[in-house]
């Protein structure tokens, strides 16, 4: 079976990479994990306008292609704006490509994948719809039209849909929760596990994520004083870029005049290769994620879980979830894998580190719990659960590399 993807995500060309393409976060990785059940998979997706940014990753996968289409231009308001006169150019196109698609797989929230949503949907395709952002989300237009539209779609043949992200209200009946890292079994199997802090030493926190307001990395910043006062040296490690880099070094600098000590301590990286994160991830001691927004599904946590760290977090999206996992067995609880933050403020934050640090058994035993629970996150455990439910909504198997020629 031949799989056609419909996404906004944007790409860059790049020479190194066998498909001509790169892109960044998570989505090269699931595409080449879902390319290996089908017989060839066709990626429709909009080439950016931006400056080619760094720590991407080439898309490569099972008989993998890109369709490269013109990015719609603007943003927010002026993008919806475009899209109409962008649909009037490009529109004959992409349905041309899902036309030829024995199955579609459209990424929403998005603009293109929202268009392939409807376009398969109107051409009777077989459907696979994953939405990766805050369900049941109703900000905006666009939110409050999916919110309507999947839940109803979701019981028809042979329409399947996902959900990556927590909100307010858990899917519908006919939604399932879906959730994976970027790592593989083989590379969960090698990865170094963090060493857990002990009493004495500098206490090392990291936080990874795009660098903006709503994710609140200031907060691990202005906490570190009362951490230091308490505990002794601490470190942080803040990776990823974003409109708030700029503000976020030069407070670093303003609290270093103040403090000397702080200028050493907190290293900014900017982007990094998935290689680079994952080692300073290993490197750390507590992965600290003091979000203010709705979240999707980060998975920047679950990679931090992957290695060993326990997490510090809101109560928001599905990450109540993944801190304290539901018992397998009524008799025995389960072992947490981190510390839900009550609030998101310095204050908090440095409270709930000091919490975590009291007890450096306890927080060894978080991070074991974390490791092991990752095992079931990993990017094979997606494709066969994936596979599983295609399979069985779609009723015949999906092609297999091993049934090519």
């Amino acid at each position: 079976m031949q799989l056609t993807v419909v996404s906004h995500k944007p790409i860059w060309r790049d020479a190194a990479s066998p498909s001509g393409f790169a892109s960044k976060g998570g989505f090269p990785f699931q595409m080449e994990a879902l390319s290996q059940c089908f017989s060839a998979t066709r990626l429709l997706l909009a080439e950016s306008r931006a400056p080619k940014p760094s720590g991407l990753v080439p898309l490569t996968g099972h008989r993998l292609s890109v369709e490269a289409l013109p990015e719609p231009g603007g943003s927010g308001f002026l993008r919806k704006a475009r899209l109409p006169l962008w649909l009037l150019r490009h529109g004959g196109r992409l349905w041309r490509e899902i036309s030829a698609a024995e199955a579609v797989h459209a990424l929403v929230p998005g603009d293109l994948g929202t268009l392939g949503l409807w376009i398969a949907l109107f051409q009777k395709k077989r459907l696979f719809v994953r939405h990766c952002g805050t369900w049941n989300s109703r900000n905006t237009a666009a939110e409050r039209h999916l919110a309507t539209l999947l839940p109803r779609i979701a019981g028809l043949d042979p329409v399947v849909v996902t959900a990556t992200g927590g909100g307010p209200k858990d899917p519908a009946p006919e939604v399932s929760w879906i959730f994976s890292t970027t790592l593989s079994t083989a590379e969960l199997e090698t990865l170094p596990v963090a060493v857990p802090w002990q009493k004495g030493e500098p206490l090392r926190l990291i936080t990874v994520g795009r660098v903006t307001e709503g994710k609140n990395q200031r907060a691990v910043l202005e906490a570190l004083p009362a951490i230091r006062d308490a505990l002794g040296e601490v470190e942080l490690t803040i990776v990823g870029e974003g409109p708030a880099l700029a503000e976020l070094r030069n407070l670093r600098d303003e609290m270093a005049q103040k403090a000397p000590w702080l200028a050493s301590a907190v290293t900014l990286t900017g982007n990094l290769s998935h290689e680079d994160v994952l080692d300073r991830l290993v490197a750390s001691h507590l992965f600290v994620f003091p979000t203010r927004v709705a979240e999707g599904f980060p998975k920047a946590v679950v990679e931090a879980l992957a290695c060993g760290l326990p997490v510090l977090a809101p109560p928001v999206s599905v990450l109540s979830h993944l801190l304290f996992p539901a018992a397998e067995d009524p008799e025995q609880e389960p072992i947490p894998r981190g510390w839900l933050l009550k609030g998101t403020s310095p204050e908090v934050v440095a409270k709930t580190v000091l919490q975590a640090a009291a007890d450096p058994r306890d927080m060894a035993a978080r991070g074991a719990a974390a490791r092991l629970g990752a095992r079931g996150l990993t990017l094979e455990a997606w494709r066969e659960t994936l596979r599983r439910r295609l399979e069985a909504a779609w009723g015949r198997p999906l092609a297999t590399r091993e049934a090519e020629p």
